[in-house]
């Protein structure tokens, strides 16, 4: 869920206005009614879905949810009214979850276990594992009797048919960020394959599995049940599964320089019930020239920390060299169980000799960057460290200890961007927030990725110009060298209009029990550009969202249940007489 997009111009967005209007007819059947439903059907007893209307209108419950009307007339092919239909698409939901789960969940197992991230010197559309991971989708399409194109292997289409030009396109991407395996361990000590789905519980492991490759699979089969069941829409639905979403955001621009744009976009790439507002994305890349160490002591020599600049590992390793190594570890132990303990003590530091070599491990908690609230940082953590170790461990001074005494000087271990004075927050949208996040070094340089979620209140233009003069003044001061990138984009504001918003907020909020209100997300996805675009779902935002992290994971339940209202969704959406 991270999409580098370009500037956007803002539209101004009235808060007083996102509860103000009113309410579409609704669905009277309760989340509790909907799981005494599943309770009484299996897949093996269901065969089509009237069948399955034709069951649940002999059940005690047709008649305490007052559903038995919808039911008949349905059957009866008569006439619905506005509030029958949503019921008959509710039920229509709760049936692609009793049919449709075990074989959902069997495709996004299939497709966890492609790797689809970015491999350094090949292009995406190029990279085997897109290939592959096309193919998979589009013999699934097939099966399914959906429209598939592959555009130039950078979207992928697969469309639903309805009868008007209308079209609203739903969002999902089949690239996933990297993984370092080895931090793939729970806490039990359970090692985890990132690419291979394992069922722990109610958990379900594997990279993709909550960004963003569940998307894909609950769209399609959403659009197999209506498509079989020759259920008629007023439009069409196009899904849309970008490759490059996590990285570079081109493939999304390259489709639309040669597609029309759908009237209406949904991202199934944040969170539940529907958020109209993304902070805008930026990065502040430090680069700090390789240079010959000086002065006496231990020398670090490589760090790590987050494969992307939206990633916040759950540890940060760097390795050290020394003549002295058994009297180093111990040193850095001392130094790191102090340090721990003055700042929180949620986290630890250790090291370990490995030969002449020293590894010094800060272990945190992963997040995703966009909230790093979630997570305890180790990127930061052991940058601080590092350059507190002055008088208490002897270090040679080269670019990492310049880094270190950058990050600590500029950004520390906050993530508000008050330690550089720069922070600021805006009502509906949160603070704005600086982690430090991607760690890389070349022949030529050690770089250092600070990720920022920009809300609305300060251009891009206004806070860039306050980062730079605050940090070209901090390099002067200390003589440290480094060189600047920054890039920082506007935020998303919509302005919750239509009846199309309105029923998508019910579809949510009517079965996950959640209050009847908009929501904002620190995190950019793939509609911050298009027009009539908003997040609808698939995370919850009251759970801490697994995306990017370590352990990555989707519940069984989640998952079944977003299957079941995404197939209302587009139901419900496709049937309105107007959006």
């Amino acid at each position: 869920m991270n999409f580098p997009f370009k500037k956007l111009a803002a539209t101004t967005l009235m808060l007083a206005g996102l509860s103000a209007f009113i309410a579409p007819a609704q669905a009277n059947i309760t989340p509790q009614q909907s799981a005494e439903i599943l309770k009484s059907f299996s897949a093996d007893t269901t065969t089509d879905f009237r069948q399955f209307l034709g069951s649940v209108a002999k059940s005690d419950l047709a008649k305490t949810a007052s559903i038995g009307p919808a039911i008949g007339a349905f059957l009866d092919n008569k006439t619905l009214t506005a509030e029958q239909q949503n019921e008959i698409y509710r039920l229509l939901g709760i049936y692609a979850r009793v049919k449709y789960s075990a074989a959902a969940t069997e495709t996004l197992r299939e497709l966890v276990e492609i790797p689809t991230f970015r491999k350094d010197g090949v292009a995406q559309h190029d990279n085997p594992e897109f290939i592959k991971i096309a193919e998979k989708i589009k013999d699934l399409a097939k099966s399914f009797n959906l429209n598939f194109r592959n555009i130039d292997n950078r979207v992928y289409e697969i469309s639903l048919e309805g009868s008007g030009d209308e079209v609203v396109g739903i969002h999902a991407h089949a690239d996933v960020v990297p993984v370092t395996p080895e931090n793939w361990v729970l806490k039990d000590g359970t090692r985890l394959d990132p690419f291979k789905i394992t069922l722990i519980g109610d958990h379900m492991y594997g990279r993709g599995t909550e960004d963003d490759k569940n998307g894909i699979v609950v769209t399609m089969y959403a659009m197999k049940v209506i498509k079989e069941e020759k259920l008629q829409l007023a439009r069409n639905f196009m899904l849309l599964v970008d490759t490059t979403e996590e990285t570079t955001g081109d493939a999304i621009p390259y489709y639309f320089e040669r597609n029309p744009t759908p009237n209406y976009n949904l991202a199934l790439d944040g969170g539940y019930p529907v958020v109209i507002a993304e902070k805008g994305y930026g990065t502040v890349m430090a680069n700090f020239a390789k240079r010959k160490a000086e002065g006496k002591g231990a020398e670090i020599i490589s760090m790590t920390g987050g494969l992307a600049t939206n990633q916040i590992p759950s540890a940060s390793v760097a390795t050290l060299i020394t003549d002295k190594p058994a009297e180093l570890v111990a040193s850095l132990q001392k130094a790191g169980a102090d340090y721990a303990k003055r700042n929180g003590g949620n986290f630890e530091i250790s090291a370990k000799a490995d030969g002449k070599d020293v590894k010094l491990t800060v272990t945190g908690v992963s997040a995703h960057s966009s909230e790093p609230e979630s997570g305890v940082n180790p990127v930061a953590r052991m940058l601080d460290f590092i350059n507190g170790l002055d008088g208490k461990v002897a270090l040679k001074h080269n670019h990492i200890t310049d880094a270190a005494r950058y990050a600590a000087d500029n950004w520390g271990l906050d993530y508000l961007g008050n330690k550089l004075n720069v922070g600021f927050s805006d009502a509906f949208m949160g603070p704005l927030t600086t982690s430090l996040t991607y760690v890389a070094m070349d022949d030529k340089a050690f770089k250092l990725a600070v990720n920022l979620r920009v809300p609305k209140g300060k251009s891009p233009e206004k806070l860039k110009a306050e980062i730079a003069e605050k940090l070209a003044a901090w390099s002067k001061k200390t003589h440290v060298a480094v060189a600047f990138d920054y890039s920082i984009a506007e935020p998303m504001y919509r302005n919750p209009e239509g009846e199309w918003v309105k029923a998508l907020l019910a579809v949510a909020t009517e079965n996950l029990g959640m209050k009847h209100e908009f929501g904002t997300s620190a995190g950019a996805t793939s509609v911050h550009e298009l027009p009539n675009g908003v997040q609808f779902g698939l995370a919850r935002p009251e759970v801490k969202y697994t995306g990017h992290t370590d352990g990555e994971f989707k519940t069984v339940e989640q998952f079944q249940l977003d299957l079941q209202i995404v197939t209302e969704m587009i139901g419900r959406i496709g049937q309105l007489p107007k959006l």
